[in-house]
């Protein structure tokens, strides 16, 4: 089991541990007038006059909403644990996605609306892991770059090389649409992106 860590404001909790601004890292989740939110994007933005800030772009936890965010350079927040345990992901109803713990077999759901991007590459039955925060499953965190079998496309054209021109769209396994270099064919296993969503090679 691994653990991972993640920041929440020190607003309310002066005495604890903290971090500031400039120990942000995508991916960080921190507590922003009681909700918690995971760091996207991050920028720290030193103007000609006036302080410094950090402008960021969260995602809410609980519904998958993302909103802009700007923090004064150096604030600080709590550092608290979080916890990943791998689960198998089983299946989405359209509403919930379905996950079980191999070890005891028990189920869980999480609304499909705060997982929409991770989804987008997951496979059923496949292992994943699954945020927690404070006790509640939160996230699922998926590698960098992922492998996945091209279902849809037009077929490749005679004489395509990968150092070829030109892009076509193509639908994976797990239904997500991206685009594909022109000889990329139903069947080929391509390598993608999980953070921009873009193709990187023929696996």
């Amino acid at each position: 089991m691994r653990s991972e860590m993640c920041v929440t404001s020190a607003l309310h909790w002066p005495t604890e541990m903290s971090i500031s601004t400039n120990q942000f890292k995508n991916g960080n989740h921190i507590e922003v007038d009681g909700t918690v939110f995971k760091i996207l994007e991050f920028q720290h933005v030193k103007p000609g006059k006036g302080g410094a800030f950090v402008r960021t772009k969260l995602r809410r936890t609980s519904d998958g909403a993302v909103i802009d965010r700007t923090f004064r350079a150096g604030e600080k927040f709590r550092e608290v644990r979080t916890e990943v345990r791998r689960m198998q992901f089983l299946y989405k109803d359209g509403s919930d996605a379905h996950f079980m713990d191999t070890d005891t077999f028990e189920q869980l759901t999480i609304p499909e609306a705060s997982l929409e991007d991770p989804l987008r590459w997951m496979k059923e039955s496949e292992e994943v892991e699954l945020l927690y925060i404070d006790g509640n499953q939160a996230d699922v965190q998926l590698p960098s770059a992922i492998d996945l079998t091209v279902t849809e496309t037009e077929p490749g054209l005679r004489g395509d090389t990968a150092s070829g021109s030109g892009t076509k769209p193509a639908v994976l396994e797990t239904g997500v649409r991206i685009q594909v270099p022109l000889f990329v064919n139903i069947g080929d296993t391509v390598r993608v992106d999980t953070r921009s969503g873009e193709y990187v090679s023929r696996a």
